[in-house]
Order: C-alpha cells, then sequence, then structure tokens
C-alpha cells in the first residue's frame, strides 16, 4: 500500500504546528526573523484558505538568555568580566523570554493582517478539568473569529523538578504539549517542525543515515539511533517522537518536517510528501518485515540468475504457467481493478487515467493471457549466437544474447502494463523491480501475487519486487552496482525526474506526442478514416494522434472542415496552431509539444498518393516509428508482433520504439580456445572469417 500523505492526511480543517527552539533561534542564540516571518506567512495563507490553525512555539528561554546575557554584559565592571560566569536561571530567561516572544509574533501578523492570542500554560493546568473544558472552549471561539492561537508552557512558573523523569507529569515540553493540545481541541493534524528534513534512521549528520518516510513502531522504534538531544531547546527529536507516537495512536496523523523550508506546511496540505508520517494505521501499510531497497533488488538478481540456469522449455512452461494463473483468477482480479477505478473516480481522476486504469472484462483471460502465450511460443532469446567468427586457427569468437539481470519498471496507472512486463521479464531471464501508480494498488497487488505464485521455488518468488511506496524510488535510483536498467513509463516529468536522479541507465519515454500529417495529394476518404482512428479508436494510449497536421493547399479545402467536423462530433476539443486558430477560429494551442491523452487534439504517419512525398517523409522525419497511410496506433509491442512491450522508447541508444525482448537482452562475447597466448601477436595468423550461426540454449 503507498504510504503518501495525500492519502492519509484528508479532509483537515483543524491542525496545531509547533514550532522548535532550533527553528525560532539561529545558532548564536539570537532570533531567527526571517524564518519566523516565513511561519507567520504560511499560517496566515493557512488561515485566509479556511483551515483553523493553532501554533505552539518554543524560544522563549532561548530569547531570554540571549537579552538577559546582554543586559548583564551591559552593567557588568571590568572586575566582573574577569570573574567565572555564573549560568543564568532558566525560569528568569523564560519570563523575559516569553514576553519579547509573543511581542514578535504579534507584530509579524499584524503585518500580515491577522490576529493572534498568547496563552501560558503549565502541567499542573491540565490536572484541572475544568480548565481542560474551558480550554477547549475559549480556543474554539477563537478559531471561529479566524483567531490564531499561540500557546506556551510557562517555564517561568513551572514547578516540575525533572522533565524528562517526573512520571507523574501530564506534558513535559512543548512537543508534548502540541501534542496534548491536539488531542483536546480534536485537531485534525499535528505537524511538528524541527532544524531536519524529519526522523531519520540515525543521526542526520552520519552520511548512512535515512530519512523514513513512515514511521512503523513495530518495525523502527528498535532500528532507530538518535543523535545529540536539541542544541537549544529542552528535548530534541526523541521528544519528537514521543509526541508523534502518542498523538498518532489516539488517531490524530502527525508529521515532523523541516521548519526550515519556507512552505513545507502548505506542500503538505496539498498532499505533497513532506517529512515523516506517524499514523495509527501505518503497521498496516507496509509489513513490519518488509526488506529495503538493496535487499529487494539483490534477491530479484539472485533469481534471476537462476532463472537463467533453467532449460528454454522450463522458462516456456513458467510463462503458460502464470497465463493459466490469470485466466483462473479473472474474477479475483477483476473485482479488485473494479475496486481502484471506483476509489478512482471518488478522488477525482481525470477520465484519462481511469481509463488506462479500467480492466475491460476478459481481457485477463483473453488478451493478457494470449499475449503471454504468445511470448512462451517465441524463439528462445537467451544464448541465442548472434555472430561466429573464426579468429584464427583454434579460436573461435561468438557473439550472443543475454539477459540485463535486473530491470526497475515505474509506471502509471495500467494493471495491464504489470502483466505484459512481467511476462517480458521471464521471457528474457530478468530480475524484476515494479513500482505502479498508487491508484492501481489493488490491481498490481494481486497481479503481483498471482504471477509469483505461478514462478517455481527453484527460482524463488522475489524473482519480481513490488515496491510498496513510491518513496522508496529515490533509495532503488542509487542502487547503480545493482540494478541493471531504469524504464519509466509515463508523463515526461516522471521520465526527467527520474533521469535527474540516478546513474542506472534510463530507458524512456522522454517525448510520445503522435502527428499525423495529411498531404495536398492525399485520398480524402482515407485521410478521414487514418484521423479519426488515430484519435477516437483508444484517447488513452500514447500512440494516439495529439497532431494533426495539414498542407496548406488544403485550408480552403472541402477536406478540411470535413476532417474537422468528423472529429467535433466525436466530442474532440480542437486547438489551433498559430496559423490554424486565426484561419479557423480556434482555441489557440498553449504548446505544439504536448501529450493530451484525451479527447482533445490540439493536433507519425502521412496521409499521401505521391509516393516521393512519402519517402521523403519516412526517411527524414526523426521519430521511432514512421508511417505511411496507416494509424500511427499500429505502434504498439503486440500489434508488431513483439507479444508484448515494456513501453514505446524514443530514446536513441540501446532501444526505440516498442520495446519487447530484443530491448531487454544485451550481449556478451565468448571466445574459445585451446590453449592460445598472445605474446605480441606472434606466430598468430588472424583470419576472421564470418561462420554459421547456431543457437546455443
Amino acid at each position: 500500500m503507498d504510504t503518501d500523505p495525500a492519502a492519509c492526511i484528508k479532509n483537515v480543517k483543524r491542525l496545531v504546528v509547533k514550532v522548535g527552539t532550533a527553528v525560532v533561534t539561529r545558532h548564536d542564540g539570537r532570533l531567527a526573523v526571517g524564518r519566523l516571518g516565513a511561519l507567520c506567512e504560511q499560517l496566515k495563507e493557512l488561515n485566509s484558505q479556511g483551515y483553523e490553525v493553532v501554533l505552539v512555539t518554543s524560544g522563549a528561554v532561548g530569547l531570554g538568555r540571549q537579552r538577559l546575557r546582554y543586559r548583564k554584559l551591559v552593567n557588568s565592571s571590568l572586575a566582573d568580566l574577569q570573574n567565572p560566569q555564573v549560568e543564568l536561571d532558566g525560569k528568569a530567561c523564560a519570563a523575559v523570554g516569553q514576553n519579547s516572544l509573543m511581542a514578535l509574533y504579534d507584530t509579524l501578523f499584524s503585518q500580515l493582517d491577522v490576529t493572534s492570542s498568547q496563552h501560558l500554560v503549565t502541567d499542573s493546568d491540565f490536572r484541572n478539568d475544568s480548565f481542560r473544558e474551558q480550554l477547549s472552549e475559549t480556543v474554539k471561539s477563537l478559531l471561529a473569529l479566524k483567531v490564531i492561537p499561540v500557546f506556551n508552557e510557562n517555564d517561568a512558573v513551572s514547578t516540575r523538578r525533572a522533565p524528562y523523569e517526573d512520571s507523574s507529569g501530564i506534558f513535559w515540553d512543548n512537543d508534548s504539549l502540541a501534542g496534548l493540545l491536539a488531542m483536546e481541541v480534536k485537531a485534525d493534524l499535528l505537524v511538528l517542525l524541527s532544524d531536519v528534513e524529519g526522523l531519520y534512521s540515525g543521526p542526520p549528520s552520519d552520511p548512512n543515515s535515512k530519512l523514513i518516510h513512515t514511521y512503523i513502531k513495530e518495525k523502527h522504534q528498535a532500528e532507530i539511533t538518535f543523535g545529540d538531544k536539541s542544541r537549544l531547546g529542552r528535548g530534541g527529536m526523541t521528544a519528537k517522537v514521543d509526541a508523534a507516537v502518542c498523538a498518532a495512536s489516539s488517531g490524530i496523523p502527525v508529521v515532523i518536517t523541516s521548519g526550515y523550508a519556507t512552505d513545507n506546511i502548505i506542500k503538505l496540505l496539498q498532499g505533497k510528501p513532506v517529512g515523516t508520517l506517524f499514523h495509527k494505521d501505518a503497521h498496516l501499510w507496509t509489513s513490519v518485515n518488509e526488506v529495503d531497497a538493496r535487499e529487494m533488488a539483490v534477491a530479484a538478481r539472485e533469481c534471476s540468475r537462476r532463472l537463467q540456469a533453467m532449460s528454454s522449455e522450463d522458462r516456456r512452461k513458467l510463462l503458460l504457467d502464470v497465463a493459466d494463473a490469470l485466466e483462473a483468477n479473472e474474477s479475483l482480479i477483476m473485482a479488485e481493478n473494479e475496486a481502484d477505478v471506483a476509489a478512482a473516480k471518488a478522488d477525482g481522476y481525470e477520465k484519462a487515467l481511469i481509463s488506462r486504469l479500467a480492466l475491460k472484462p476478459g481481457k485477463a483471460s483473453i488478451s493478457l493471457a494470449k499475449s503471454i502465450r504468445v511470448l512462451a511460443d517465441m524463439e528462445e532469446p537467451i544464448g541465442h549466437i548472434v555472430k561466429r567468427t573464426d579468429l584464427a586457427d583454434g579460436l573461435i569468437l561468438e557473439k550472443t544474447s543475454c539477459p540485463l539481470c535486473v530491470l526497475l519498471i515505474v509506471f502509471e496507472s495500467r494493471p495491464d502494463a504489470f502483466v505484459q512486463i512481467a511476462s517480458l521479464a521471464i521471457r528474457t531471464g530478468n530480475g524484476l523491480l515494479l513500482k505502479g501508480g498508487k491508484e492501481a494498488r489493488r490491481s498490481n497487488a494481486i497481479l503481483h501475487k498471482i504471477i509469483t505464485s505461478a514462478i517455481p521455488d527453484s527460482v524463488g518468488d522475489k524473482l519480481i519486487g513490488l515496491v510498496a511506496s513510491r518513496e522508496d524510488i529515490p533509495d532503488l535510483l542509487k542502487l547503480d552496482d545493482v540494478i541493471d536498467l531504469v524504464i519509466p513509463r509515463g508523463s515526461n516529468s516522471l521520465v526527467s525526474q527520474i533521469n535527474n536522479s540516478t546513474k542506472i541507465p534510463v530507458l524512456g519515454h522522454a517525448d510520445r506526442v503522435c502527428h499525423v500529417y495529411v498531404d495536398k495529394s492525399a485520398n480524402p476518404d482515407m485521410a478521414k478514416k487514418i484521423v479519426r482512428d488515430a484519435k477516437i479508436d483508444y484517447p488513452a494510449a500514447c500512440n494516439t494522434m495529439e497532431t494533426l497536421l495539414l498542407h496548406q493547399d488544403l485550408s480552403n479545402n472541402d477536406l478540411l472542415k470535413e476532417l474537422l467536423a468528423e472529429l467535433r462530433r466525436e466530442g474532440v476539443t480542437l486547438y489551433g496552431g498559430p496559423r490554424a486558430s486565426s484561419l479557423l477560429n480556434l482555441p489557440r494551442a498553449q504548446s505544439l509539444h504536448c501529450e493530451y491523452s484525451s479527447l482533445a487534439s490540439h493536433t507519425d504517419c502521412i496521409v499521401t498518393e505521391d509516393r516521393e512525398v512519402a519517402e521523403m517523409f519516412l526517411h527524414r522525419v526523426d521519430s521511432a516509428a514512421v508511417f505511411h497511410n496507416a494509424n500511427t496506433r499500429f505502434c504498439d509491442g503486440a500489434r508488431f508482433g513483439l507479444g508484448a512491450e515494456v513501453g514505446v522508447s524514443t530514446s536513441r541508444v540501446h532501444a526505440r520504439g516498442p520495446v519487447g525482448v530484443e530491448g531487454l537482452l544485451t550481449t556478451r562475447w565468448i571466445l574459445r580456445g585451446s590453449g592460445q597466448v598472445v605474446d605480441g601477436d606472434k606466430g598468430v595468423t588472424y583470419s576472421h572469417k564470418d561462420l554459421p550461426l547456431q543457437t546455443q540454449i
């Protein structure tokens, strides 16, 4: 299950934000006015959007200490300065700092046209039931008036002797106060702002420490090593985790994130992954024994080597078993897929995504299983001899095909892609790590379970690993010593992001805009048929026409009017380029380089009867696939006879166009000799004679 905060933090209306001393102050103890100003601007923005915000702030003691030190310095004689300096009383520092801190908040909020209120509380206050009831009522009234209540523990009069050892305490610091207030006022979310990005597996300064995106008590409690406590405050990360665990167990989601960023709270409420999430149901999302990224990749590699060691017939049988398993479990697959589709509709996903997400009844038993059987019956791809050469007397060189070994595929929406990719990996002897979109979570999970259950123990079900969360992707992208190829299937932004985040070779869809060019010599009926089918057949597919180009001589031709009328009748939204928008009175396209994946076309095939023009187009247009008088929808692995595809590559290196079996293989050189040595090439006569090919299986 995806641990995406967007799916866990929903319908937030009231939130408590706690800002720590390390955020409020600089390293020299002075106030970090810039950070405080940015925080107040975020809270103002939330306030104006209708959120109810309660702020819990630290920093009074640090600010008071800095001011009292200055005052003491001003009033000291030279002799006083030569004596050892006595540490200032913490309660006096708190009393002075509280006044200054609240005055600053009042000034900052006033500049933003926001009203705030001050509340100093102590541990003993919360022992009084009447106080707690009145506190909730007061906060409720203030929030209704769009006032931001600002809370701080009244350290100046606190009677607690040992903050972290007094078991009778109700709260021990501003972190636990924030957690308590979140429960008292029935907040929908608690945000704890720190000086680091979130909770790490070890001290953040340790390069081996990893950011924990979702805290699972059963998994992380014994694994985490905490560093030093806060440089200025009392609790540090240990106190934040304790407060977060307590609040989360009561049903309030908690996020620990950096207060140094200027917009982390807003990003969080927009559903973006920020910091470390604590949630009462986190243990249900991911297995406590879930392996980490490296273990998963290494396991896939080991299983891949065992798969390669199987005979060709055994690998073929494995594919047939997968096809049979899919057919036998079609009702279960459809039930999970229908649940995904219903959830996507409820969450307001676009029609194009829902179209890609939905499996048509019978697709598992007819289309998907059929494509797997086609793969199984194809020529054995592993060990295929590409070239044989007689180098010299008794030296035979062979160039043979072999698996890449471990593939990482990141794809969006389409559960049928899961089946195609998994079957191609098995056919080519590759281990596989798959990360599908969260919208297809249930579909992918059941497909993974069914497919891996068909893999024999001699290979191991870890041959195909299902990546639980997109938050695992950054760790996987670092494994250039284990993972051999990354294939992102999805938006251009996804491909670009992955390209910029890894040293592993990437084979992706960098651009997927399909054009249909209607030449002046085009057969009108053929043109209408191709254009309509290229857009209407399956608008969500990546091989659907996005741009319609027409020869300028057709601008006043009946064919143009008929083409536009036909597309409009089918519900296509039309946009025009710089000339077409004014000529045809169409809305101006924002870009001529856009993949709509829907019934929207601002508009690589040529429709023409002129063979000379056609040949010029076919050989000069720099696209992965170029067609003459044929629909762009034919650019598909199954239609090309590849059995299946992992995607359509627009790269120029390694593989281009629909990527099937060949795109998931590489080559190795095998030299067979009988004791020959180079020895400066003395006595060696090179023949370099091509020999007949013999397939090695």
